[in-house]
């Protein structure tokens, strides 16, 4: 392999010769969750900085840190071309198996709150699921281009990527980190069915990832006291219902219009991780129904906007970034319904972040790395260029941009 062609600048969405040439609408609705995220950060962390180490602003300061390394990410990432992920799709799977392995190792991973999920450096954890599941649609987007006919028409071309998909499924739950489990597999599935398998085969592979999780919530005692507490967690505010009590007392308190941003009183050691997972109860309550709602409607935009990428990107015939789209919306889809799902009581208390909003730096720089690889994807799609093998001129960039989808 050439590695000189993988750093080569071709012409991006930022490279042309007209300027910056990107999905607007995609690009504002994120950057919109981005500052909105960094504000309820600062809010929501204010006391628990205060006590940690003194300083109100400490989570503000470190979450503006890796809001800058993402948006880096996110630059580097539209500057790739589709065809070099496609490539490297092979070595990024030996690579998500890698991490995976090396954080449940002693010595390698760090232990938070029970969980081995992370790898540090110095004063920064990186969270390798956040990488693997990135890595995993990538290699699962060129298996369904070079497997196409197989996946549509066969039984063998339907198992062959849970060949690859299950001992990684096993390894995010030694952890244990049971939410990435279900984020990536149904990212797989939806990404399967959208690449052609039939509705039976689908349906058999729904029916046994319900029965598969079924078992998984049974073996394991604190899993099972979870689902049982989220359906009346009153019955044990002070214990095992003592988290969601606490998020849907801060919706309570929220109203319609919140009691105003700073002004939570839930952040104030009520309510754990409120600056991680459940900063949504902490926005719910300083800014109210309104709030919350203009919140999920960012999110549903982003989301659909993502769907129609990947969409655009079909039209256009190039498939694996159709696929890689399709997946990274669906990343995004499971991890919101899940965090939301969770905040307000539909779902067991589980610790998944909340895309472009909580604090968690591996989350945050994965995100803006994915929202590149949308960007680059919606621009390949719209200009049929990108592609390493075209040859470019200044003239294949003299029209205007259209962004009018």
């Amino acid at each position: 392999m050439n590695f000189r062609n993988i750093i080569k600048p071709y012409p991006s969405p930022i490279i042309t010769g007209r300027g910056i040439d990107l999905d607007f609408p995609m690009l504002a609705g994120c950057l919109a969750l981005l500052g909105l995220g960094l504000v309820m950060i600062t809010s929501a962390s204010s006391e628990v900085a205060a006590v940690q180490s003194g300083n109100t602003l400490y989570m503000m300061i470190r979450h503006l840190v890796y809001l800058v390394i993402g948006l880096g990410a996110c630059i580097v990432t539209m500057m790739i071309p589709i065809a070099t992920w496609q490539r490297l799709g092979w070595l990024m799977l030996i690579g998500a198996f890698g991490l995976l392995i090396m954080v449940i190792l002693p010595g390698i991973g760090r232990e938070v709150n029970g969980s081995m999920r992370w790898i540090g450096f110095g004063a920064f954890n990186v969270q390798p699921s956040e990488i693997a599941k990135v890595f995993v649609v990538i290699y699962l987007a060129g298996y369904l281009v070079r497997r196409q006919k197989e996946v549509r028409e066969s039984w063998m071309g339907f198992f062959k990527p849970f060949i690859v998909l299950l001992p990684m499924a096993g390894l995010l739950l030694m952890e244990p980190d049971f939410g990435a489990t279900v984020v990536m597999m149904g990212a797989a599935a939806a990404m399967l069915f959208l690449g052609g398998v039939g509705l039976f085969r689908f349906t058999l592979m729904v029916v046994l990832a319900v029965a598969a999780v079924t078992v998984l919530v049974q073996a394991q005692p604190y899993r099972m006291a979870r689902l049982i507490t989220f359906t009346d967690p009153w019955s044990d505010q002070f214990g095992s219902g003592y988290q969601l009590t606490q998020a849907l007392i801060a919706f309570g308190r929220g109203e319609w219009l919140g009691v105003g941003l700073g002004n939570s009183v839930q952040k104030q050691f009520y309510l754990p991780e409120a600056h991680t997972d459940f900063v949504f109860s902490v926005l719910a309550e300083e800014l109210g129904v309104v709030g919350s709602l203009c919140t999920v409607a960012l999110f549903v935009f982003v989301c659909v906007r993502g769907m129609y990428i990947g969409l655009w990107a079909e039209k256009a015939k190039q498939y694996f970034a159709a696929y890689v789209a399709y997946g990274l919306s669906f990343l995004w889809i499971g991890q919101f319904l899940i965090n939301i799902g969770v905040n307000v009581g539909l779902l067991p208390t589980k610790g998944l972040t909340l895309p472009f909003l909580s604090y968690g730096g591996s989350s945050l720089v994965i995100c803006c790395a994915c929202l590149g690889l949308l960007l680059r994807i919606e621009w390949e799609s719209r200009t049929h260029l990108g592609s390493e093998e075209m040859e470019f001129s200044e003239s294949d960039f003299a029209e205007e941009p259209n962004h009018g989808r």
